[in-house]
């Protein structure tokens, strides 16, 4: 696709909530390890040996005003009031998205979730 920014284009919340969670990203693994981020056309994916988060636009696929959806893979399931929803895929993974209306939102909390995410991607 080519950059968040053009990813982001005409969402300049959304954009704003992408680089939050890209700063904790690169804050949590700084010390952990690299991090691969790729731009498709659907979704921005953090990756380590396999991806553990996404940043997407939910108006692209549903009728919605949230600008922007962070998804996190992790091998069990959590519970906060503040999922979306939480998917079961597969034996081994469960997907948490947590929509962001504000980029205040990618607090201490979603920090803990991506470092677990990424922790268990190995």
């Amino acid at each position: 696709m080519g950059t968040a920014r053009e990813f982001f284009a005409g969402s300049t919340d959304g954009y704003r909530i992408y680089l939050a969670v890209a700063d904790v990203v690169a804050d949590v693994v700084a010390d952990l390890g690299p991090v691969e981020v790729r731009v498709s056309t659907s979704q921005i994916a953090f990756r380590r040996r396999r991806s553990f988060a996404y940043v997407w636009r939910p108006g692209t696929y549903v009728a919605s005003d949230v600008p922007a959806v962070l998804s996190f893979a992790l091998p069990r399931e959590l519970s906060s009031p503040r999922f979306k929803e939480v998917a079961h895929p597969t034996p081994t993974v469960w997907m948490h998205h947590v929509e962001l209306r504000d980029a205040a939102q990618v607090d201490d909390e979603v920090r803990r979730w991506l470092a677990s995410a990424y922790e268990a991607a190995g």
